[in-house]
């Protein structure tokens, strides 16, 4: 898997204009080496936010002001009145996690600097609308376990709900910077000022387009609410509740990313969550190879550990330290108008028990679009019987009981599922192992299988 191969290859066409009419003041999204710079710097802003959304079931009454504080958008209750509307079939929740490929405000203003200097990842100039991080949080009304899948950014769909544009194909990730482009230009177009009423309007216009297209996508799947998070969040959460214990097979180092890690668990604070996040390479080897789906099961198991960490601390219930989590959530967060915080806290004590397992939907390889641009191809069907079966999993068989006393053979470890050890190196050089402080049972090898909640686990 070359992910460097995966990612350099060239914009499509309407990739390049949808990012250039999001944004008239990101030139520079539009350059290559900008790009590459760039495409990595929001995989996973979405999975604090998350982290913090499970934080909500711990502060009781100082949720309450904080769900009246969050930018709040209509889209999804406008979206129930159109023909193609999702009809909601059961009790269960499905939260959509979107962060978004941004450097600038919910007004569409630049940070301060001393954020951008944080963030080591450019300024308002660089970025776009693209929403780099998709996962949907199934909580079941039963109490049984959740589920988090992580939908790879680059998967190439039919994009849906841009207004006047027939069907076409792009990576999923673009379906939001689409929406957005079209609907400001129609409104420019249309004598309307270029001011926060019309960039608002084209937001909610791009979240429109990316929540039709992963409903499509994943086989008509109802969307309760969503979630959307840009850089700022993720960095200011991070700080609020670092230090953070994560945990890597082996060591690896990064310059693109920041990224240096000794193998096994290990403290991180804010800016080395962001490398934790999104490191696409190793620097030192570059037979060490990440890809994005490597990059998905980072923040799979970001989420894991800071849920884990900060409920097995007591932090959840630190109103001081927590206040500094719910002010970066209230600021920098948008969600569906209908979202009652206090009442998912009710529903989703799953997430901060560690009730939750996270998967990553299959892809059938890397490939190029039509258009020359870097793409992962997908089996439609295999993807959608994917999402129906972690949704609505089959009950587990019943126990049966022995009839011979013969020892059986150990079973063999599928791929990506939890191992007693990292990988071999390629070339057949040994690794360093995690420290035994990660069980056997939480450690991952790659970014197939579920990742399970409740630990810390040791991931590539």
């Amino acid at each position: 898997m070359n992910d460097g191969h995966h990612r350099r290859g060239r914009r499509r066409k309407g990739e390049a204009f949808a990012a250039k009419e999001a944004t008239p003041s990101a030139p520079r999204h539009m350059r290559r080496k900008s790009r590459r710079k760039s495409i990595i710097l929001v995989s996973a802003a979405a999975v604090v936010a998350l982290a913090a959304t499970t934080a909500l079931t711990y502060v009781g009454g100082t949720a309450f002001s904080v769900n009246n504080n969050l930018h709040r958008s209509d889209v999804l209750r406008d979206m129930k009145a159109l023909p193609q509307a999702v009809p909601k079939l059961s009790q269960d929740t499905n939260i959509l996690v979107m962060g978004l490929d941004t450097r600038v405000d919910e007004k569409g203003k630049p940070l301060p600097p001393e954020t951008y200097d944080a963030l080591h990842a450019g300024d308002e100039n660089i970025g776009g609308y693209n929403s780099n991080v998709l996962m949907l949080i199934h909580i079941p009304a039963d109490g049984s376990k959740a589920a988090g899948i992580s939908i790879p950014r680059d998967d190439y769909v039919q994009v849906s709900g841009i207004p006047g544009s027939g069907p076409f194909k792009a990576k999923i990730k673009e379906a939001y910077g689409y929406g957005f482009a079209a609907e400001k230009t129609s409104l420019i177009n249309a004598g309307k000022p270029d001011d926060d009423a019309t960039y608002q309007a084209a937001r909610d216009a791009g979240r429109k387009a990316e929540i039709a297209t992963v409903t499509q996508f994943l086989g008509g799947v109802h969307v309760d609410h969503f979630i959307e998070v840009t850089m700022a969040a993720f960095y200011q959460t991070a700080q609020a509740i670092a230090p953070i214990t994560v945990c890597v097979n082996r060591a690896t180092q990064d310059t693109f990313s920041g990224a240096d890690f000794k193998a096994g668990m290990q403290q991180i604070d804010a800016k080395q969550a962001m490398a934790f996040v999104r490191q696409r390479r190793d620097t030192t080897d570059p037979n060490y190879q990440f890809s994005d789906l490597d990059r998905a099961r980072r923040q799979q198991a970001f989420i894991a550990a800071v849920s884990h960490q900060l409920k097995d601390a007591g932090t959840f219930t630190d109103l001081g330290k927590m206040q500094g989590v719910l002010d970066a959530v209230s600021k920098n967060v948008v969600v569906d108008s209908e979202l009652n915080l206090i009442q998912l806290a009710q529903q989703a004590t799953s997430l901060t028990g560690g009730n939750i397992s996270f998967s990553t939907l299959p892809i059938t390889g890397f490939g190029w679009s039509p258009e020359g641009a870097s793409i992962n191809t997908v089996d439609l069907n295999e993807v959608q019987a994917t999402v129906k079966e972690l949704l609505s999993p089959a009950p587990p068989a019943p126990a049966t009981t022995p009839t011979t006393t013969a020892t059986a053979a150990p079973a063999p470890v599928s791929p990506g599922t939890a191992t007693p050890a990292a990988p071999p190196a390629p070339g057949g050089a040994s690794q360093p192992q995690a420290t035994p402080s990660a069980p056997a049972s939480n450690i991952y090898a790659d970014s197939t299988g579920a990742l399970q909640g409740g630990a810390t686990p040791c991931v590539k």
